[in-house]
């Protein structure tokens, strides 16, 4: 009997999203998807093994759901996080199913018009007791988002407690790789991130420019993206010019990027910048814009 390996899906094929906008990597991704769905469709195997592949199209309709959001293929990417959704209950990976829902979330907060709180909940309700501690800090992370995005402080402050405490937490046991990304960085910047959707300036700007200093230019993708919220948060304590020279660094980053993402933050920052035009550098930077 023919029992394909369900840990042949490396990091590294994840770790390219770090550094290559969803562009340029979605189609890798679905070619991947596509193939091991093949396997499980037509492979013989053990009741062990279906679940592992199940684990591993989980994780790949994920990845692809994420480069399509990234490249702004928003029905492409709610498809493949409903997959993984679907996978991750079949492989009986509750942390899988958590992220699923996170996705969704995430998707629902960007494209749907409304918040993705209902999704970011369950996605935290759906953890096991034994859920390893990163895995509880991602998803209480995105659960703060959700509620610093619709405008609740006070809970996404509680969530970021969470986050904070489970990152903290000490485990022997192995952490999934696909959470190989969320470290103490991921929950400074998410806290940052809360803090300056929510207006709070004094708390975004020293837990995003902290971790910021540990980003270097070749993570241009993410490191645009956070430097917008820095950017935004600098405008909200009245540092005008200090806004505009960080959202020119938005603008040098992200050019060239296969992503809509920091280019659509940046545009924003410019909007919000506008009736600054009179300030040298805002008028440089709408110049530099409208060129």
């Amino acid at each position: 009997m023919y029992q394909p390996r369900p840990t042949a899906w490396s990091i590294s094929a994840r770790a390219i999203c770090d550094f290559v906008g969803g562009g340029d990597t979605y189609q890798m991704y679905v070619r991947e998807l596509e193939a091991t769905t093949r396997l499980a469709d037509e492979g013989v195997y053990t009741e062990a093994t279906g679940r592992g592949l199940q684990g591993i199209i989980a994780e790949q309709a994920q990845l692809a759901g994420w480069a399509a959001y990234d490249a702004g293929r928003y029905e492409e990417a709610r498809g493949h996080y409903l997959t993984a959704l679907a996978a991750s209950k079949a492989a009986d990976d509750s942390a899988l199913e958590g992220n699923s829902l996170a996705f969704l979330a995430y998707l629902e907060w960007a494209v749907g018009g409304g918040s993705g709180i209902r999704f970011a909940t369950a996605a935290y309700e759906a953890l096991g007791a034994n859920a390893a501690p990163v895995v509880r800090a991602l998803l209480a992370d995105r659960l703060a988002w959700q509620h610093a995005t619709s405008g609740n402080a006070q809970e996404a402050d509680y969530a970021l407690g969470l986050a904070e405490e489970a990152i903290h937490e000490r485990d022997d046991d192995p952490a999934p790789d696909w959470a190989y990304w969320v470290d103490r960085d991921e929950i400074a910047i998410m806290t940052g991130r809360c803090w300056a959707e929510l207006h709070r300036p004094l708390r975004a700007i020293p837990a995003l420019e902290e971790a910021l200093n540990r980003y270097d230019d070749t993570r241009a993708r993410d490191k645009a993206l956070f430097l917008s919220w820095l950017a935004s948060a600098y405008l909200d304590a009245g540092e005008v010019e200090h806004a505009a020279a960080i959202t020119g660094r938005v603008l040098d980053l992200s050019e060239g990027l296969a992503s809509i993402r920091p280019i659509g933050r940046a545009r924003m920052m410019v909007k919000r910048l506008e009736p600054h035009r009179s300030l040298a550098p805002v008028g440089a930077l709408l110049e530099r814009v409208k060129g």
